[in-house]
């Protein structure tokens, strides 16, 4: 039975209610938001030495555009490569793609100096495919995660505009559970109503055939890109990160 108080006049009916509730605990955060580091016993040699050095790159160079990711970014600097010099080598470019990379991970990084003393005109981010092949984790639970994400970039680079990626296609058929993880993230991303300097984009179409396979020539391990697979990437954001820049398209040489 709810009591009714009067005090003062006023009546506490609404405070009893809201009261009965005052000690049940708080649902905990999912893990996609508590930032770690990556401690994967594959990881454990090299995660932090690569964090400690891109702190002190930082440090080499002017910086205008930054990405922000997981393997399929980290991987700009070797398959990608070639691709990564012709579109941005002009463009004072900064690769901050860490394989194995969650969004714990990423949050971890950010916090811990990644941008510190930056002052980017745009950061390209993509993250959440290891959030899906590691854990499964849930669309919402991945989509809390790149929301902390933006809101630490934002803190940090109020400034600087960012070009938020969903996650890229993986698994060679349509039906497979990894594949439509993804799909479902990119589909509640671009229902977000996101901030100013916040521009999201899903370019999951560039590398599915029509009958919504993957071809190994753009994916090998249906995961990781080739470089034609790089060189879709880069030409389908090409049109966005020169707008967001402020310069001139690249246009590969025929």
């Amino acid at each position: 039975m709810i009591k009714t108080f009067k005090f003062a006049g006023l009546t506490f009916a609404a405070l009893v209610l809201s009261a009965c509730g005052a000690g049940e605990p708080a649902e905990p955060q999912p893990v996609s938001v508590q930032p770690s580091m990556l401690e994967e016993e594959w990881s454990v040699e090299w995660w932090g030495p690569r964090h400690t050095q891109k702190l002190k790159d930082k440090t080499r160079q002017d910086i205008e555009l930054i990405f922000i990711g997981d393997s399929i970014t980290h991987d700009w600097e070797e398959t990608g490569g070639q691709v990564w010099e012709a579109f941005y080598g002009h463009r004072k470019a900064f690769n901050l793609g860490f394989a194995g990379d969650r969004t714990e991970n990423v949050l971890w990084r950010l916090q811990n100096g990644a941008v510190d003393g930056l002052s980017p005109k745009l950061v390209v981010m993509m993250i959440g495919t290891n959030n899906t092949g590691h854990r499964m984790d849930k669309a919402t639970d991945t989509i809390t995660g790149i929301k902390a994400i933006v809101s630490e970039l934002q803190t940090r680079l109020p400034d600087t505009n960012i070009l938020l990626l969903g996650p890229f296609p993986r698994g060679a058929q349509p039906n497979q559970a990894e594949r439509i993880l993804n799909a479902d993230i990119n589909t509640l991303l671009e229902l977000e109503g996101w901030p100013d300097g916040v521009h999201f984009k899903d370019i999951s179409a560039e590398f599915i055939n029509p009958d919504g396979t993957i071809s190994e020539f753009i994916m090998p391990d249906l995961l990781h890109l080739s470089p034609v697979g790089y060189r879709l990437w880069a030409a389908a954001i090409e049109e966005d990160v020169s707008r967001l820049l402020g310069d001139e398209p690249y246009s590969p040489v025929k």
